[in-house]
């Protein structure tokens, strides 16, 4: 994926390069895009106006854009919008099907949001970290299935390796249909070295169940104790 773009910084001047065109025409992934948010607006409430656009998309080899709910729970939905294609594949499926990614954070969305020379936020720094998550998580999921459950440990490219539990998100507005078609949220929830270790000594239903018995699901702020 990212060939394109070392070909383009390595190259000598001379040299011609054509870079990567779009799958699908501009048309259909607009009307598609369409789509797929009202599926997400159905099921998780109101898009905030205000999108984490990334430089180079995502497509390209770039970062996913980030989209934002504030209204599915308390807090602030995370959520990709470049996993499904139109024609339905993306991700390899499980029994969830084809999906999008989703996490939360308690902090809410700015009222500065999308405006320019503001500080940082708690809120800002939950996002990126999650972003670079999803990126990772997003190419991983073309070459391998990613099941509710299951548990995955993400290097950010810093030194850390972020450890993710995943589960499926079941919004209680009802479920994620894009033209009528039903696809999956694939939650992802951050945790402790320690909760990976018991998840993967007592089985991730555990790690789930000390996270709801605690208030911390489904959350990945770790501004918090561990479970377990």
């Amino acid at each position: 994926m990212l060939e394109w773009l070392y070909k383009l910084l390595f190259r000598s001047e001379a040299e011609p390069i054509e870079l990567p065109g779009p799958r699908f025409d501009e048309d259909v992934r607009l009307k598609f895009g369409v789509a797929k948010q009202r599926g997400l607006e159905e099921a998780l409430g109101p898009m905030h106006g205000v999108v984490g656009h990334a430089i180079i998309p995502f497509e390209i080899g770039g970062p996913v854009d980030m989209y934002y709910f504030p209204n599915a729970l308390e807090g602030t939905a995370f959520v990709t919008q470049e996993l499904i294609d139109p024609d339905g594949t993306g991700p390899m499926p499980s029994e969830i099907g084809t999906y999008e990614l989703v996490a939360f954070t308690r902090h809410p969305l700015s009222p500065e949001m999308g405006t320019g020379g503001r500080q940082q936020t708690d809120f800002d720094r939950v996002e990126l970290r999650m972003r670079s998550i999803f990126t990772r998580l997003a190419n991983y999921s073309r070459d391998a299935v990613l099941k509710p459950h299951e548990t995955c440990e993400v290097p950010d490219g810093d030194g850390e390796t972020p450890a993710i539990v995943f589960d499926e998100f079941k919004p209680v507005r009802g479920e994620f249909r894009i033209d009528g078609r039903k696809h999956g949220l694939l939650l992802c929830i951050e945790v402790f070295p320690s909760e990976l270790a018991l998840a993967r000594k007592s089985g991730s239903e555990a790690l789930l169940r000390g996270l709801m018995d605690a208030g911390h699901y489904p959350y990945s702020d770790l501004n918090r104790a561990p479970v377990g």
